[in-house]
């Protein structure tokens, strides 16, 4: 009964991290902050997130992207970066919304990276995943790595409200 109950529990796990009602009742900061500390107790990495103090709701579309590129990249850290710390920010203008996530590891191969800058993947699944998520809301990814860790940063533009629609 036991093993029962931890399948239970593991797949309504599971289930929150697929998509956390969080997201959609609270918004982005409030379900990234979840997520991070999560993220930390699951994988021992120590992670630094930095939200702008009153951060409004964003469109749904956006706050699902970005939610998403957040655990990609957090995974990504877990899996192959070796960084015992990673740095989360989030910055939002009246252009669009800029996400960067860097890490202290050892870095993407110089032809994985090459390979990303080229076509758009490494191969994984994931990056993949991010890129038509990114391009879908009219962004774009970009991916700095070295020896020393590596930096993901996506862009998002923010779509005319109507106030600036009309005036225009």
């Amino acid at each position: 009964m036991h093993a029962v109950d931890e399948c239970l529990t593991e797949t309504r796990t599971i289930s929150y991290l697929l998509h956390p009602p969080l997201l959609d009742e609270a918004g982005f900061a409030s379900a990234a902050r979840w997520y991070v500390n999560g993220f930390t107790e699951r994988t021992g990495i120590r992670a630094r997130l930095d939200l702008p103090p009153e951060l409004s709701r964003l469109p749904r579309g956006i706050e699902l992207t970005l939610f998403r590129i957040l655990q990609e990249s957090l995974t990504n850290v877990n899996r192959h970066s070796g960084s015992q710390a990673v740095e989360i920010h989030l910055n939002v203008d009246a252009e669009g919304v800029t996400l960067q996530v860097s890490d202290f590891g050892h870095g993407i191969p110089a032809e994985k990276l090459e390979r990303f800058r080229q076509m758009g993947t490494t191969g994984g699944v994931g990056w993949g995943g991010m890129m038509e998520r990114i391009a879908d809301l009219g962004g774009e990814l970009k991916v700095q790595s070295n020896g020393h860790g590596t930096v993901l940063t996506a862009t998002i533009p923010l779509p005319l409200t109507d106030s600036l629609n009309s005036a225009a």
